[in-house]
């Protein structure tokens, strides 16, 4: 769920807004996005991911972090922490790039008989 929109870290570009299947932003008079819904959140992480400056934090959780829970320093260390876990940004790695496990054999499994 959305937990966080770093006023000092936002460019006002609005990606968050027009990503949001849900409509959990308004933009403030400054043209800062404030959660405002935060309860329609469906952590669908697509805010964070589309956030260019990593200005954005969703808690994998799908309820709210229960308040005091977390400080906002906590979670602003947090910040992009998924934008970054895929890789998406300049410099970064892609995930898929980085994921590791099996191959798949193209040909299929092997029959036996």
């Amino acid at each position: 769920m959305i937990e966080l929109v770093s006023a000092q870290r936002c460019i006002a570009c609005d990606k968050c807004v027009k990503v949001c299947p849900t409509n959990v932003f308004d933009l403030g008079a400054d043209g800062i996005p404030t959660i405002s819904r935060q309860s329609d959140c469906q952590t669908c992480y697509q805010c964070e991911a589309n956030c260019p400056v990593d200005a954005l934090f969703v808690a994998p959780q799908t309820h709210p972090l229960p308040s005091g829970s977390v400080s906002v320093e906590q979670l602003g260390v947090l910040l992009g922490s998924y934008r970054e876990r895929i890789g998406w940004g300049h410099g970064r790695t892609p995930g898929s790039a980085r994921a590791v496990g099996p191959r798949l054999d193209p040909r299929g499994p092997e029959i036996t008989s």
